[in-house]
C-alpha cells in the first residue's frame, strides 16, 4: 500500500469517526498532495509525499515557535498536534548513532575535508536519510564534522 492510499484510507477511517480535528489535517495533507500534483503535472511516488510532509512539518514548528513567543497556548497546541499526526506518516526516525555512522560513511564515500564539499556529503545522505532525519540538523553536524 503506498503512502497516498494510507492517507486516503485514514481519511476515511478519521469520517465514520467522526473525529474532525484528525480529518481537517489529513484533509490538508490530501490538499497538499494534489496541489503539487496538479503544479507540476506528475502523480507523487511515496519519496516525494514524503518530502511534501516534511515541509508541513516544518511550516507547522515554524509556526509553533512564532505562537510559544506569542504567548498563544491554544495555537501552540494545535500545531502541536498537527506536527505529531504527519510524524506518524513518516517511516521511524533514525537514532542519534546511525545519522553520525551515515554522515562517516558518506565523508569517507567522497573523501570531503572541508565544507565546500558538504553537498557531495548532504547528496549521500539525503538520499538514504529522507523522512527519516531532520536533514537541517544533519546538515549541521556535516558542517561541524568538516569543520565549519
Amino acid at each position: 500500500m503506498s503512502l497516498k492510499e494510507r492517507i486516503t484510507d485514514d481519511m476515511k477511517a478519521a469520517m465514520r469517526a467522526g473525529q474532525k480535528e484528525r480529518l481537517g489535517v489529513i484533509r490538508m495533507i490530501t490538499s497538499a498532495i494534489k496541489q503539487r500534483e496538479v503544479d507540476e503535472r506528475i502523480s507523487l511516488d511515496d519519496a516525494q509525499v514524503l518530502s511534501v510532509l516534511e515541509k508541513m512539518i516544518k511550516q507547522r514548528k515554524e509556526s509553533l515557535a512564532q505562537f510559544q513567543a506569542g504567548n498563544r497556548q491554544d495555537l501552540v497546541d494545535k500545531e502541536s498536534a498537527e506536527i505529531t499526526l504527519l510524524q506518524s506518516y513518516l517511516p521511524q526516525q533514525l537514532s542519534e548513532a546511525q545519522i553520525d555512522a551515515l554522515i562517516a560513511e558518506a565523508i569517507a564515500a567522497t573523501g570531503a575535508a572541508s565544507v565546500k564539499e558538504m553537498g557531495k556529503v548532504m547528496g549521500i545522505i539525503k538520499a538514504k536519510a529522507q523522512g527519516r532525519a531532520d536533514m537541517a540538523a544533519v546538515g549541521a553536524k556535516i558542517k561541524a564534522k568538516l569543520g565549519g
